[in-house]
């Protein structure tokens, strides 16, 4: 299963960046097959065992997870709280395996406010979607494509590479649309995609360098948040919502869909002030929704730093 990075970290870049990813995908295809092979009740009952493993053998991420789950719960927390929360990210990473595969019908999935992306949609024109490393963004996608829509991802080129590793790993027959940022055509391939009616989706919760982001108050201390996509949003001068599918438990996920912004608001006149607005609201609702959901958020690194 893959893990939550731990290791040595060289200031000059975020840690999600430079922390080694300790995930095998020879490992990830072994268990792809034993999950396959065994069924999801049986495949869960591997993750006590391995979530052990990782938090006695991760440290920094312990620290990390220890470090967050004492702002959001608000007390200090126990090592049954780090065991929830590993084996919260452990689970959503196995039943990534099965929904790449094509099993969406064995999750109870309950949307909330599925009417705002409709009508976002409504004038054939696609939307921007902000989600965050919290939940399963995958069961969103899979919900999206249930309902007929197309769902990109835009990432950073590096992270692009290695999603498509992992997801050639779990199924070599996917056929996923990703956009890498930085390359030379990737704002040409989200026009071309948002002009074909299509979902383009970013996560915006992890920053790539500290020259583009802006600090937000975050569980009561000033946090870095990147700037890129709401500059984005900006240019492209589209509809943009929240959207976070959290994991409840067993085989059950909530979808929440908010408005978060309109063109109307995202005007070049004002530019640097539109995207100091849409980051602090941002923060605020991904606050919220870590809130709501404790458990969910899966960044296991000083996000404070």
């Amino acid at each position: 299963m893959p893990r939550p990075a731990d290791g040595p970290v060289d200031h000059a870049q975020p840690d999600w960046v430079e922390r080694p990813e300790r995930s095998n995908l020879l490992a990830l295809r072994l268990i792809v097959w034993v999950a396959m092979a065994l069924g999801r009740p049986a495949a869960r009952l591997l993750l006590y065992p391995i979530t052990l493993y990782y938090l006695v053998f991760s440290p920094q991420a312990r620290a990390a997870s220890r470090q967050y789950l004492g702002k959001v719960l608000g007390r200090k927390p126990g090592l049954a709280d780090a065991f929830r929360h590993y084996h919260s990210f452990a689970s959503v990473l196995l039943d990534r395996t099965f929904l790449l595969n094509g099993q969406f019908s064995r999750f109870d999935v309950r949307v909330h406010g599925v009417e705002i992306v409709e009508e976002m949609m409504a004038g054939g024109n696609g939307c921007v979607l902000l989600g965050a490393h919290l939940g399963s963004f995958e069961i969103t996608r899979c919900e999206g494509r249930t309902r007929g829509y197309k769902v990109s991802m835009l990432m950073y080129e590096d992270n692009a590479r290695k999603v498509g590793a992992v997801l050639r790993a779990i199924n070599p027959g996917l056929d996923m649309e990703i956009i890498p940022l930085g390359r030379l055509d990737a704002m040409l391939k989200v026009e071309a995609a948002l002009a074909r009616g299509e979902v383009v989706g970013m996560l915006a919760d992890r920053t790539l360098n500290d020259a583009d982001t802006i600090r937000c108050p975050f569980f009561g201390e000033p946090a870095r948040f990147p700037t890129g996509p709401f500059r984005i949003a900006i240019m492209l001068n589209r509809p943009m919502a929240l959207l976070f599918g959290v994991y409840r438990g067993g085989n059950r996920y909530d979808i929440h869909v908010e408005r978060f912004a309109e063109p109307g608001e995202l005007r070049d006149g004002a530019r640097a002030a539109a995207v100091d607005r849409l980051a602090r609201r941002y923060a605020g609702r991904l606050e919220h929704y870590c809130r709501l959901a404790p458990y969910n958020w899966f960044n296991f690194y000083d996000f404070w730093r």
